[in-house]
């Protein structure tokens, strides 16, 4: 059984559809990459998953949980499914390990020891054990992104959602936080990416999912999506792509 069922869901903002008749499935322990236009509903779709936004038909189960309509506890959703965006959102008059360790001892209730203990394993893991101390406006942007996406793990979700975690860095800060994403997936992680990095979604897909026309208009594995899409539209979106040099 799926770990992420999207069936059939619409949503609407005043008389923009976004969504209309949006299926999708996710398999533990996938790595699932949202690509498309600008606009076409990649981030809805993350915060949709996360309970941070409402659809207006249709049904989301996680492990056949449905965390959609009436009656759902969001905040148990959101301890089982993190999720990271463009901004790093961390808290500036905190340190980095005050941040990580904030969700964890208020909405988990873990003894603080344990969270700091759990904290400084995972900064470590991604070279910034050396950080904690310090303020996040000390940090690079690469660097905030990769305190962000540990703030995220240390609440121990089944999944991860990151929406562009790219986007808002510098080329040279690109390739830090992509490696974290490499090693989550590698040690077995489930994971939907909205990214514009399409040389990664390539590489670390388990499947790649183009959005338009508030559908999932094509997916499948990466090498058949990059090289011998099936669609039309897909193909012209990827060509322009090429095009623009960034695949």
């Amino acid at each position: 059984m799926p770990i992420i069922e999207v069936r059939n869901i619409s949503k609407n903002y005043g008389t923009f559809k976004v969504f209309d008749g949006l299926t999708l499935e996710v398999e533990e322990h996938q790595v699932v990459c949202l690509i498309g236009a600008s606009g076409c509903g990649k981030s809805t779709l993350l915060r949709c998953l996360n309970g941070l936004e409402t659809i207006n038909s249709g049904e989301i189960r996680i492990h056949d949980d449905r965390i959609t309509g009436p009656g759902v506890d969001v905040n148990a959703l959101r301890r089982d499914v993190g999720i990271v965006f463009q901004s790093y959102n961390l808290f500036p008059h905190m340190t980095v390990l005050e941040n990580v360790i904030l969700a964890p001892c208020k909405v988990l209730r873990q003894p603080k020891d344990d969270a700091v203990a759990l904290a400084m394993r995972l900064l470590e893991r991604i070279g910034l054990a050396h950080k904690a101390h310090e303020y996040p406006d000390r940090l690079s942007g690469g660097q905030q992104q990769r305190v962000a996406i540990v703030r995220a793990l240390a609440m121990s979700p089944m999944i991860m959602l990151l929406d562009e975690i790219t986007s808002a860095l510098d080329p040279e800060l690109v390739s830090e936080v992509l490696n974290i994403v490499r090693d989550l997936a590698a040690d077995g992680m489930t994971m939907v990416l909205a990214t514009h990095e399409m040389g990664f979604a390539r590489e670390v897909s388990s499947k790649v999912c183009f959005l338009a026309d508030g559908k999932v208009y094509e997916e499948g594995p990466p090498e058949q999506i990059f090289s011998a899409p099936t669609r039309e539209r897909t193909g012209s979106f990827l060509q322009k792509i090429v095009e623009a040099g960034r695949l």
